[in-house]
This record gives C-alpha cells, structure tokens and sequence, in this order.
C-alpha cells in the first residue's frame, strides 16, 4: 500500500490539475466579474465586491498527506473522524484528492443548505463509477442508489407513491408490531439464558434483525424469520450478504481511488470489490447510558398512552420525546457521516467558485458536532429538538440524517416508525441499563456509521 501511496503521489504532482469534468487548474487563482468575464480579458469590467476565489486558493490536505491518512492510517474507518480534523485545520470548505478524484468538503451548515436548495429536479448524488462498472461488467441493472437522472426518476416515483408520506406508512402500523412482539419475546428469551438474567449481548445484530424484518414485512409482504430461535438459512445467507456489502465500503473506496491504469500493477483492490458484490448477489445504548433521559421519556408514554398500551402512528404525536430523542440520536450517531453531490451548475460557495461537474462531499458529522449549530453539542439532549413555541425553529441543516430534498432517504418513515413504535413498547416493558460486560463504544465507518464493538445491554423488567 505504501508503494500505491509513491505512486499515486508521483503521478498528482506531475499533474496537479483536478483534470476532470471541467475542474479549475492549479494555476493562479481563476476570478470571475459579475458576468462571468475572467479577470485580466479584454472588455472585463472590474467587479465591486470580491470576485470569488477559483479551487486553486482553496485549502485542503495535500494529495500525499491525504493518501497517507486514509490508505495507510486506514482512514476509511474514520471517515468521521477525518471530517472533523480537517474542518479544524482547514475551515469550513476544503478540498482533497483521493487518486483520480478531485473532492470539495463542505462542513458548514448554511452552505450545505446552499448546495442542496440549488438542486434541480434529479440530483446527482456522487461519484459511483466503480459500481456503475462492477453492473455493466457482469451485466446487471442499476439500483436506487447508483441510478440518475431519468432513470432514477423512474424508480424513485414507483417507491415514493407508497413508502414516502407518514400517513401512507401509518396503515403498516399493525404489521410493524407484530414483528416488535416478536422482538420483546426474543429478548424474554436471551436475557433469561444470560448468567445475570438480564443481558443481551451484541445488542446490534438483534436490532439490525428487527430492522431487516420490519422493512421485509412492508416491502414484501412476508416475514424473514430473522427473529425466531431458528433463523431459516436462506435468512442466514441474506443477512451475511447485507453485512459484506456494508463491510465493503472500505474495499469500494480503494476502488474507486486507483486509477484504471494502475489495476494491471496493483488488482487487489478491484478484483475484491467485484468479489463482494459478487456475494450480495447470490441504538438504545444512549438511554442505557443516561438513566435521567430514560425515565422521563417513560413518564411521558405512562401519561399520555398507558403502561401497556400497543401504539399506532397515530399515538406518536402524543409522546413528542420519543420524536426528539430518535432526532437527537442521529444528531449525533448520523447513519451516513457524510453525503455526496456533483454541482449541476457553477455555484459561488464560501466565496469558492465550484465549476459544473465538481464532486461535492456534505460533512453531516462535522456539522452535527459544532457548537454554534447545537449548544453543547458533545452532550445527549434530546429535549433540544421539542418546539418551544413558533418562534424556536427547530429545523437544522446541521443534523440531517435522512438527507433533504427529491434525493433524500426514500426509506425515512419506514425507519421512523420502526423505531419510535419500537422505543414506545421497549420502555413500556424494561429499564434499559449498562451492562458491566460493554466498555465505550466508539463509531466506525463503514459505509454507514457503526459501533465499532458489540454492545451489551441490560433489560430490566418494569415493576
């Protein structure tokens, strides 16, 4: 890998140009007056205000520090982590190569809300070369994910007539619990086989079951069996699929960053990439860990639906803390650490001016973390997202964990009401303590932000 480093920083300093899609050079800084004249042509009229800088004065790592630290350092896993080290020593907007890719990270609220307000009727989301050329390769169709333009239209119009409005997923509320029930039996049992007869250990592959599960029974009509005390093997086989498609994502970057001309000399990355996906083809741990939260979220459930009453959609507006708290724990455990976009037209940003065609990286974890977005944003409070009348808005492009706008997650109210009917009835039923068993977890990426270790909990039972 260091020999990919050498090489891949060789070839960037011969030709430190993005090169790609229109990119600006690395020359002298490209300023433009207000009718798009560059500064020093004949008939150019000075501009006023300060012409915006081109992506040669913007800061950034550089090409051989980049590579270091995520191919060596394996940076992939710490993509988070990245994000906000370098939005400390580099600003709010910063650029990086990562190979043949030029990117631009943005980790600032409002011109987040730029980017994704200037969007036309089919964004682009990202760079998805490599996965785009794994399905042309073997011949198979584009999903959601890597689709764009018409094609993605297409599919996202079939999705979003059933699975996009909260109260065309309401109907499904009955069949979610039927899969909850499951999942408070299932619970019952292990936490009875458990030596202190209340823990369940690796709390994350029992949820990421429910949530397999619940999806399955609104998208296919039909149950998995992922809850049972016997998972069927076609089950099995699905599920260890999922797992190496997100463990992948390391295996994808690597990929994606290697030039085509290099694979010849360096094909383990590639040949890897296609292998997995070759084989997908055939977090209560904050209330354990903040017992004050917990308890007044159960008074709250207590008081306005009952000890024991099964909830509905219907009944979430009711309990506004179970909302506040799934929105405070993806504030600071988003699902995506970061989103991507290419600019559909040249955009001025942070005094930047981003050509058509650049690559685009939305730093949500960074955003998430600063200060001047969510006082004291390190701590766990959940009641920082409840309306305090009409004038405290509470909505916030610095935690934005289903994305905005026509590309945004087209499972949200899925997800949404999985977990706040989930959060209503496991509150009902138990205490949700540490386990002395779990040391601090940290995050990890992969793809999707992930516990880096098994989470062990501990369900009491409600007196």
């Amino acid at each position: 890998m260091a020999a990919l480093v050498r090489t891949l920083g060789a070839r960037l300093a011969a030709d430190p140009s993005p090169g790609r899609k229109g990119l600006l050079g690395a020359g002298a800084p490209r300023r433009c007056g207000p009718w798009g004249a560059q500064a020093g042509d004949k008939g150019a009229r000075r501009p006023g205000p300060a012409a915006p800088l081109g992506l040669a004065a913007m800061p950034g790592p550089g090409t051989a520090a980049n590579l270091r630290e995520f191919f060596c350092r394996d940076g992939f896993s710490r993509v988070h982590d990245i994000q906000q080290k370098h939005r400390r020593e580099y600003g709010k907007i910063f650029k990086s190569h990562f190979g043949p890719q030029f990117v631009v990270s943005i980790a600032d609220r409002d011109m987040v809300a730029q980017v994704l307000r200037a969007e036309g009727a089919a964004p682009q989301r990202a760079n998805m070369g490599s996965w785009q050329e794994y399905r042309s390769l073997r011949g198979r169709s584009t999903g959601l994910i890597s689709a764009e333009g018409e094609q993605w239209l297409k599919m996202r119009s079939v999705l979003r007539q059933r699975i996009l409005k909260p109260k065309d997923v309401a109907i499904f509320s009955g069949e979610v619990n039927q899969v909850i029930a499951d999942l408070i039996k299932r619970i019952y049992s292990l936490k009875s086989q458990a030596e202190d007869g209340e823990t369940v250990v690796n709390i994350n592959d029992l949820f990421f079951k429910y949530s397999l599960e619940g999806v399955a029974t609104i998208l296919y009509e039909s149950r998995l069996g992922c809850l049972g005390s016997r998972v069927p093997q076609s089950t099995v086989d699905y599920i260890q699929a999922l797992s190496l498609m997100f463990s992948m994502f390391k295996t994808s970057m690597y990929a994606g960053a290697i030039p085509k001309w290099l694979r010849p000399f360096i094909p383990k990355p590639w040949r890897e990439f296609c292998r997995a996906w070759d084989g997908l083809f055939k977090f209560m741990y904050l209330l354990a860990r903040h017992p004050e939260v917990q308890q007044t979220v159960y008074q709250e459930i207590v008081k306005n639906l009952g000890e024991r009453h099964v909830p509905t959609a219907a009944d979430v507006p009711k309990v506004p803390l179970v909302r506040a708290l799934l929105k405070e724990t993806l504030r600071l455990f988003p699902v995506l650490p970061g989103n991507g976009r290419v600019t559909q037209e040249d955009l001025v940003i942070g005094g930047y001016l981003i050509p058509k065609g650049t690559q685009l990286a939305l730093c949500h974890y960074a955003t998430s973390y600063e200060d001047d977005n969510f006082p004291r944003a390190k701590e766990f409070r959940p009641e920082r997202w409840l309306r305090q009348g009409n004038l405290d808005r509470v909505d916030n492009f610095g935690s934005i964990p289903f994305g905005y706008g026509v590309r945004s997650c087209i499972g949200r109210r899925i997800a949404e009401l999985e977990i706040h009917l989930l959060v209503i009835q496991l509150l009902q039923h138990f205490e949700i303590k540490t386990s002395s068993w779990t040391k601090t977890v940290h995050a990890k990426t992969h793809g999707l932000l992930t516990p880096a270790e098994p989470i062990h909990v501990r369900f009491v039972n409600r007196k």
